[in-house]
């Protein structure tokens, strides 16, 4: 798509937009309609944004490479210019979210979602354990420390990497001057989301929280549970003087103790092996195909799979409903751990959908005996 093309797009702020526009562009004729939006004055006939020339075809934003998602979100014109098609904006305000205590004593789960600068916003879910104390650091602090690094570096991969590195070594030392010896054995999980220009996806993990993108309907996991069961993470434990023990569920622990390799905090367990370096992956965004990004804590996780949760979002009318369909159908599964959802709606929110979705009661039912 040629600059002049896009910056008409933009400009036109979705009203009566031909798509002979973009054509003419690269050398080509068509009179068809195609922009959703369009408000005029009296004198001109109103157009509809899913029927834009009245001849009863919707009209969506596919042809320009993204959907037509209903949040009325504008286009981004730098990044759009930067490469080279439209790029919707990501827009907070429609960002879900839920979080629900099940039948735990204590929400010992934390979740933020923020706008550090114009370029980047921030998504993240923490589940703590042993009390919420380094769930609670994370979520405290977590934001200003991506900040105070940014401008020292561009890639968002080691950004996040430092982030959580220093993370750790600010709340050891917090452990260490507290008179709450309780803080030596508190931990939590780490999925951290950076957004770039609408369209540079960084994920950065550690523990067993997720992070999945919903591309045409189907999960993509960005994430990888950090477990004794991954040949990898048990070598390293071994290696560092740690052992692995199974409970009576079958479930492997370091030391006994914790069910995953890598975390903040579990300032006891850094001598086993237990690290705080996060796993990244970057991903660039398509949002003609990519509906949404959901971060889930394991209370839904070891209930519901990665897409049944893309099923369960896709049947919801808004982000918000649909954090909160994915953490009560987790509960409804069996589940008794805190369960949170954080979905983040992309360009083609709204466009795959599934309505063949049953509850299993039988799965309900056995499920109930994980937590005895």
């Amino acid at each position: 798509m040629s600059t002049a093309a896009l910056l008409t797009l933009v400009r036109s702020g979705g009203n009566q937009v031909r798509r002979r526009v973009l054509l003419r562009a690269r050398g080509l004729q068509d009179d068809r309609w195609v922009t959703p939006t369009c408000h005029s004055s009296t004198s001109e006939p109103r157009w509809s944004r899913f029927d834009s020339d009245g001849s009863g075809r919707p009209a969506t934003w596919d042809n320009f490479g993204i959907w037509d998602n209903r949040l009325e979100e504008p286009i981004l014109l730098p990044p759009s210019i930067k490469y080279g098609k439209p790029i919707p904006k990501v827009s907070l305000q429609n960002v879900g979210s839920a979080s629900q205590i099940g039948k735990r004593k204590e929400n010992e789960d934390r979740f933020g979602f923020a706008q550090l600068t114009n370029e980047i916003l921030y998504f993240a879910v923490y589940d703590g354990h042993g009390g919420p104390a380094a769930a609670d650091f994370c979520h405290t602090h977590m934001e200003k420390c991506i900040l105070d690094l940014l401008p020292k570096e561009e890639n968002l991969e080691t950004v996040l990497t430092l982030a959580f590195l220093e993370i750790d070594k600010t709340f050891a030392r917090h452990a260490h001057l507290s008179a709450d010896a309780t803080l030596l054995t508190s931990g939590t999980t780490a999925t951290v989301a950076l957004l770039r220009d609408g369209i540079e996806l960084v994920i950065a993990s550690v523990g067993d929280s997720r992070a999945i993108l919903c591309r045409k309907g189907k999960p993509m996991k960005l994430t990888i549970d950090h477990t004794p069961e991954r040949k990898d993470e048990k070598e390293r434990i071994k290696k560092c003087g740690g052992f692995v023990a199974w409970n009576s569920l079958g479930q492997p622990h370091v030391n006994g103790r914790l069910a995953m390799t890598r975390s903040l905090g579990d300032l006891d367990l850094k001598t086993s092996g237990v690290i705080a370096e996060p796993e990244t992956k970057r991903i660039k965004l398509h949002h003609a195909d990519d509906s949404f990004l959901v971060l889930t804590t394991d209370g839904i996780n070891f209930m519901v799979n990665s897409q049944e949760i893309c099923d369960f979002v896709n049947q919801c009318h808004d982000p918000n409903e649909a954090a909160h369909a994915v953490t009560e159908q987790a509960i409804q599964y069996g589940t008794e751990d805190n369960t949170t959802a954080v979905v983040v709606p992309f360009g083609a929110w709204g466009k795959y959908k599934n309505s063949e979705i049953t509850f299993s009661f039988s799965r309900s039912f056995a499920s109930s005996g994980r937590w005895a």
